[in-house]
Order: C-alpha cells, then structure tokens, then sequence
C-alpha cells in the first residue's frame, strides 16, 4: 500500500492538470462565494443564512473536483498507462484505494483553503450589506458552532464527491461521459425536484440527490425546514460515494483492462 500511494502520489504531483483543477476550484469557490455576498443587502433580521450564503461557492467548485477526481483514473484507461499501473501493483483494490486515499488527501486540504476564504469573504462583506449584530447577525466565525459544522461539513462533502466521481470513473472507464453522468448527477437532480409538481416527489429528490441532500450541512438556520438533516444529508451523499466506489472496485477486479 506505501508503495501504490508513492506512485500515485508521484502522478498527481508531476502532472500540471491536478494543480490548476485544484486552484482553479479554490478560486471559483471563492470567487462565487463573495460575488454572491457582495450584491445581497439585509433590509431585516431574520433575513438569510450567512453561513450558507457565504459557502454557496462549493456547488460550483465541486464540478472541478468532480473533473479532477474523474481523470485520476479515467485518464490513465485513455492514455493506457492503467495497464502499467496495474502490472507494477497486481492487486487492483490497493490501487484504487491508494488513488482514493491520494484523491482524498489532496481534495481535503483544497477544500480547506476553498472553505475558509469562502467564510473569511463573508466575514468582511457582509457587514457591508446590513448583515449586522444588531439585526441579528453576527460575523461570521468558527468559534460559532452551526458555522464550524458547516465548514467541516463542507470540506467533507467535497471530498465525498471527488470519491464518488472516482467511482463512477471506474465503472465508466471514459473520462468525458464519467464527467457527464457526475455532473449531471449533481446538478439535474435539484433541477427535477423544482420543476416536478408534486411536492412528495418535490421532497423525496431533495432527500436522495447527492448534492441536495449532502449540501444541506451547510444550513445553519431553519434546520427543521429542511427535507433532510444536515448530517443525514451528508450520510446520503456518503452512500452515494460508498455505492460508487464498491461498484467501481468490483468491476475493475473482474473485467479486463
């Protein structure tokens, strides 16, 4: 196993494409997160989740840890190199569970830095904008409880992604449809749930989307609102990636490469 995260390590490292995957997310992040906290105004309290409108940022920066998550293994079916991955470590579950590990690592310290600018930008914009103590807003900070489960519940929920986007790159073993059944995963699920009628069918989608469902660790308000709890929300897009990567793991040992 050290020696399948050493290669995996190596490839990740010595490749250009995972660093600007990865510093392109941190900047989209954050970069959505202020544009979104920069134009909003308080008129009153009781007028928003600033946690969750300060990390609104992760639904666009995980389409690029889904791409990046994608090309650690779909990338090397398409170039073949899977085939001397494969011959240098003969026991296929250690190689995807070092990939999962090295992807895991990685995605979880981008995240990191993603997340805190995301928050330290609604730190200093808000107040800007009527979101004041005396409106019953505070600044935002970690020390705050729901604020503190919502960042690391956001941080966890990007690596989720990233381990179910390796998943399904697995099974798919072709990079742009793997990209396209993630993504579409994502972000038509809560695009159904707007547009179906029915608000059982409304809530069911919203309760078993993988981002519907694992975003809901972001509120920090009105959680008795919510379809689903923030921590069964995440459990669900933990399932979702668990489901993926067992699958993936399964077919990588029995089929050819």
């Amino acid at each position: 196993m050290r020696t399948a995260l050493h290669a995996e390590w190596t490839k990740i490292r010595t490749v250009t494409s995972p660093l600007w995957l990865l510093l392109g997310m941190i900047a989209a992040t954050v970069a959505l997160s202020a544009g979104a906290t920069s134009v909003v105004t308080c008129a009153s309290a009781g007028c928003g989740d600033m946690t969750k409108l300060s990390l609104i940022g992760v639904q666009l920066g995980q389409a690029l840890v889904a791409i990046l998550a994608v090309l650690v293994i779909a990338g090397e079916y398409g170039t073949g190199m899977i085939r001397t991955t494969l011959a240098a470590t003969p026991h296929r579950a250690t190689v995807l569970a070092a990939k999962a590990v090295t992807l895991t690592g990685i995605v979880a310290a981008a995240g990191t830095v993603a997340v805190v600018g995301s928050l330290v930008a609604g730190r200093l914009l808000l107040p800007g904008h009527a979101f004041t103590t005396t409106r019953g807003h505070p600044a935002l900070s970690l020390t705050d409880g729901p604020t503190l489960r919502a960042a690391l519940g956001s941080i966890l929920y990007l690596t989720l992604i990233a381990l179910l986007s390796l998943g399904v790159a697995t099974i798919v073993r072709d990079s742009a449809t793997s990209i396209g059944i993630v993504l579409g995963l994502l972000y038509l699920v809560p695009i159904l749930s707007q547009v179906i009628g029915n608000p059982h069918w409304q809530r069911l989608l919203q309760r078993i989307g993988p981002m519907s469902a694992g975003l809901a660790i972001q509120a920090t308000t009105d959680i008795r609102s919510l379809p689903i709890g923030p921590w069964a929300g995440l459990g669900v897009t933990a399932g979702w990636a668990a489901a993926a990567l067992l699958a993936g793991g399964l077919l990588l040992r029995t089929r050819d490469t």
